[in-house]
């Protein structure tokens, strides 16, 4: 599967779970119920949650064809969904979590790994400007604070730990997606 193809699958996972309660499927805090690990980034809380979430996917896949990224790329994608999800085990006051933004950040995250890993300086400048201004937007979050919230524009409570653990399963997973080939 590509890269565009990817977030396109995602894009439309989660327009189709619009059509579901979302309570079913969001993070409740546990792998009490496991598949949540894979429902929650598809479930979002509002239609303004969801269009950000899916311009996001839009960006991302023209990042994606920009930058040529491939299939290895795209296997980081699906492994840093359940990554991410698994991340906010580590921040226990989120105990209720929907939405594909840890995921896109993670996407974010592998699209930065796989420029700064390329060869020409045009594209490890781009991958590292990339890298910078998501390192800042993670601080300038405070991921540490509160786990929900309220961001003046947003309609829904916003959860800057997913962020950060999203960035961090996308390493992860474009680290693991490239062991043993070749010796990257």
């Amino acid at each position: 599967m590509s890269w565009g193809l990817s977030l396109a699958a995602w894009a439309l996972l989660a327009t189709l779970a619009q059509a579901l309660p979302p309570t079913p499927l969001a993070w409740q805090g546990s792998l009490t119920e496991p598949w949540r690990v894979f429902t929650a980034a598809f479930v979002h809380w509002t239609p303004w949650h969801l269009t950000m979430n899916l311009a996001g996917c839009a960006a991302l896949a023209v990042l994606g064809w920009r930058a040529a990224l491939g299939p290895r790329d795209a296997v980081a994608l699906w492994l840093a969904l359940p990554l991410t999800q698994l991340g906010l085990l580590l921040k226990p006051d989120l105990v209720s979590y929907g939405g594909l933004s840890g995921v896109l950040h993670a996407a974010t995250s592998i699209a930065a790994c796989a420029l700064l890993a390329r060869g020409a300086a045009r594209e490890r400048w781009v991958g590292a400007a990339i890298a910078l201004g998501l390192a800042v937007k993670l601080v300038l979050e405070q991921p540490w604070g509160p786990a929900l919230q309220t961001v003046q524009g947003l309609d829904f409570p916003l959860a800057p730990w997913a962020h950060l653990c999203g960035a961090g399963a996308g390493l992860l997973a474009w680290a693991g997606s490239r062991i043993g080939r070749h010796g990257t």
